[in-house]
């Protein structure tokens, strides 16, 4: 059984502010989606919305949340001001959208869209934006199930411009159980708390950073 990312008391808030959050990030500030949900989906901003944090969830809203956020790469000296419409656009139902489905799942918002891309979750409004909620979630499921992605020790590995081999002569874990990993027969996710913080070390990454399903473990 999943244990719920926060307490359902704030679900509510949470959707209404990452719905108006995208909505302004995407309509008005002109933020490519994917771009944005790569920005919002790495900024400590995210974290504690994936953990529920009131301050957060229900403190700011959805226009302060991207002010926030863009604040901290200069992308504004002065921020346009929000538009309010009564008609939702889809942008808004996909923030809503996603913050039902992390809180039930909880995944990481980086993890979703690594899989199933922001712009992709906007083209699902036209179907889904009517139906019950889970009819979303149930969807979402699958296309995340479906999606085969290479390991992030790989990608980590790659993106620090390593080859299997060095990796292994820096951080002193053995050839062989970087191949397994990667490779996906043996489960990082159970590897031995001293091989990951090893990895993790000479990647310059926390250890969940390595974990493949970290929603299950921390």
């Amino acid at each position: 059984m999943t244990i719920r990312a926060y307490n359902e008391l704030y679900l509510s808030d949470a959707q209404s502010n990452l719905a108006n959050a995208f909505d302004y990030a995407i309509n008005v500030c002109k933020q490519t989606p994917d771009i944005f949900a790569k920005i919002f989906s790495r900024s400590e901003y995210a974290k504690k919305f994936e953990c529920g944090d009131p301050a957060i969830v229900s403190g700011k809203s959805g226009v302060e949340l991207v002010k926030s956020i863009l604040a901290k790469i200069n992308i504004f000296d002065t921020f346009p001001e929000p538009q309010f419409s009564q008609d939702r656009s889809p942008e808004y139902w996909a923030g809503w959208a996603i913050a039902y489905y992390q809180w039930y799942s909880a995944k990481r918002f980086k993890d979703i869209f690594a899989r199933i891309p922001l712009s992709q979750i906007i083209l699902m409004y036209k179907v889904f934006h009517e139906m019950d909620i889970m009819a979303f979630v149930e969807s979402m499921e699958k296309r995340y199930a479906e999606v085969k992605v290479e390991t992030k020790l790989r990608s980590l590995r790659e993106a620090r411009g390593l080859s299997q081999r060095e990796l292994s002569n820096v951080s002193g874990v053995k050839l062989r159980s970087i191949q397994l990993f990667e490779q996906k027969v043996n489960d990082i996710d159970k590897a031995q708390a001293h091989t990951l913080y090893k990895l993790a070390r000479v990647l310059g990454c926390t250890i969940e950073d390595l974990l493949e399903n970290p929603e299950q473990i921390l």
